[in-house]
């Protein structure tokens, strides 16, 4: 800072020999306030959390929260903000040993669903009884009610006078009239940054994506100005009712490849879910939405089957190394009941009509690479057999005959 000071004395002082203006001069001695040396003491990035070890969520900074609707955008945000209650929620730790300070700013819902919420969700994350709710440490305000001119200048106040560590501005899309206004938007970004660094907090913005379901980009001009400043963004899709994953799509500083992947109880509370649960979510999705394009007649939109299984077309119809695609399904020996084997099949493949699935299950049969028998309750079921092991293969030719 010293020698900043002396720097600019220096300046000013050959200014004002070269007979340059006041208003030259101050915006000089603005630019050496704001000059970058090798040797500059700054400040350095402070982390609230880690996603997988990897530090995130930056004070001063703003992050931009995106997905499409109802894709578990506020399920991660109500993580986050237990996280500043425990030192660990799902794979994401809080690093400051103390609690932090969280304010929600809830620009979208009613104050019904922000209440219920706060009381059957984030709550029970935490741990902490309804009764010893951390009042001092948790600010929470409904402003859905309050004109579009005013929820800015408000979010302003709040976050200067109660200081929080972690903010959550649910959504940004709610402080402008018109999310395509580019003077507007930019003005609105540029407040946001100016307060996250003035009070030394993350302030995490929640936008929706287009529409479309192939467009993945922020909505309007004030998702492409948050973008574009944004110290993190952070992506949340669904792939079931139930199931929901979290990646970060764009950083400054430390790229975190892993997704996050959650599920939903029946009580609203989200936990780790297996990659086989969530292969399975993505599976249910897809047969669905294969029925319902069969019904109507469009099959152009569905998920390619997988190239390592496709041997080609024949009569317009793929064509399926079966042997190949069994082998890598079914465990040599082991029973699969029809639904199962349908659907690890149909996982691997990203085949989703059961239509399809079931003449892959026939062809492995006329092949000999499955065989078929029935259960207790006449249920189908089939076995890969061991071809190379003769003892075993004649145990499974007298259960399967």
């Amino acid at each position: 800072m010293e020698r900043n000071l002396i720097s600019v004395q220096l300046v000013m002082g050959e200014l004002a020999l070269a007979g340059v203006s006041p208003e030259e001069e101050k915006r000089v001695a603005r630019l050496e306030n704001r000059r970058i040396l090798p040797s500059s003491e700054l400040q350095q990035v402070e982390f609230l959390f880690k996603l997988f070890k990897k530090p995130c969520f930056a004070r001063g900074e703003l992050v931009g929260m995106s997905g499409k609707a109802k894709s578990g955008k506020t399920f991660v945000c109500s993580i986050l903000m237990a996280l500043c209650f425990r030192n660990q929620v799902l794979s994401v730790d809080r690093i400051e040993p103390r609690r932090l300070h969280v304010l929600w700013y809830d620009t979208e819902q009613s104050e019904e669903s922000t209440q219920d919420i706060l009381k059957n969700r984030i709550l029970p994350m935490t741990g902490i009884p309804e009764e010893q709710f951390p009042k001092e440490l948790f600010d929470v305000f409904n402003v859905r009610g309050e004109p579009y001119a005013d929820r800015l200048p408000l979010l302003e106040t709040a976050v200067r006078h109660y200081k929080p560590d972690l903010v959550i501005l649910d959504g940004i899309r709610d402080l402008v009239a018109d999310i395509n206004d580019g003077v507007v938007a930019q003005e609105v970004v540029e407040r946001l940054m100016h307060l996250a660094s003035e009070q030394r907090c993350c302030i995490v913005c929640v936008l929706h994506q287009n529409k479309s379901m192939e467009d993945r980009n922020l909505r309007g001009w004030i998702g492409t100005e948050l973008k574009n400043k944004a110290f993190e963004v952070y992506e949340c899709s669904k792939s079931s009712e139930r199931i929901f994953a979290w990646a970060q799509t764009d950083t400054r500083k430390y790229d975190i490849p892993d997704k996050l992947k959650f599920a939903v109880n029946e009580e609203g509370i989200p936990y780790r879910c297996t990659e086989e649960q969530l292969l399975e979510a993505q599976y249910q999705a897809q047969r669905k939405m294969a029925e319902e394009r069969q019904k109507a007649g469009d099959g152009s939109k569905l998920t390619p089957f997988n190239p390592k299984y496709v041997m080609g077309k024949e009569n317009h119809h793929t064509q399926f190394d079966v042997p190949l695609l069994f082998a890598d399904a079914m465990q040599e020996g082991k029973v699969y009941a029809e639904r199962e084997l349908m659907r690890t099949v149909g996982m691997l493949s990203n085949i989703a009509t059961e239509k399809i699935l079931r003449e892959q299950i026939d062809k492995a049969l006329r092949l000999g690479v499955i065989m078929q028998s029935y259960d207790a309750c006449q249920q189908r079921i089939y076995v890969r057999p061991h071809p190379k092991n003769p003892n075993t293969q004649s145990v499974e030719t007298s259960l399967f005959s």
